[in-house]
């Protein structure tokens, strides 16, 4: 269960950066409807199932007595560190324009997968992740391992999926001003979660 809650924690922190596929999510939603976006969203959480997969695959040669596993685990921190101070100044601007796209949603799927393979600083983020919590975990333990990254995967899809149901609703209320506010709250959980990392690696070994 404490497992499970962590990566629900994390799984909500990652679907809240306001990045490209934040905007193509939100834009393809209003402009496309419900289920465009969904596949959309789709798209991306099979795309970071499958980084995290490659992650995981890479870490699990790991033993857990290696003298490099924590060393892993303080360069990961580091990155999540600077992905958070780059969320927290990082500027937002938004511009709905209208498309004359006739793509179907199989396209949508495609676009939010490609999005998220062609994009290194995803591949970068979820080895950042993977190498933390595996030196936490002191090597690759399935059973934390496993549950935590599903937790992570299927809380961002739910988000992901309420995020473009809103869309429409709410198309008046998202503002510079809105996704600006979210990024600062990102960056600053990511960056907690980094120091957790480092805190978890010094004393307590555990992902709570």
């Amino acid at each position: 269960m404490e497992v499970i809650i962590s990566g629900i924690g994390m799984g909500i922190v990652l679907s809240f950066l306001t990045g490209p596929v934040f905007f193509a999510l939100i834009k393809t939603s209003i402009e496309k409807g419900f289920y465009s976006g969904m596949a959309l969203a789709a798209g991306v959480v099979i795309a970071d199932a499958g980084y995290v997969a490659l992650s995981l695959y890479g870490s699990s040669y790991l033993k857990p007595d290696s003298a490099y596993l924590n060393y892993i685990g303080y360069a990961g921190a580091a990155i999540l560190m600077s992905i958070g101070i780059f969320y927290l100044f990082k500027k937002v601007s938004i511009s709905y324009e209208p498309s004359t796209s006739k793509t179907k949603k199989l396209g949508y799927f495609l676009k939010g997968f490609a999005m998220c393979v062609f994009n290194p600083s995803l591949l970068l983020y979820w080895v950042s992740v993977t190498s933390g919590v595996i030196s936490i975990a002191g090597g690759f333990n399935p059973k934390i391992i496993l549950p935590f990254f599903a937790s992570i995967l299927l809380t961002q899809f739910s988000l992901d999926t309420l995020k473009a149901y809103f869309a429409n609703k709410l198309r008046k209320r998202i503002t510079e001003q809105t996704l600006l506010r979210l990024n600062r709250i990102a960056g600053g959980l990511i960056i907690i979660f980094a120091l957790h990392l480092i805190y978890s690696l010094v004393f307590t070994h555990t992902l709570i």
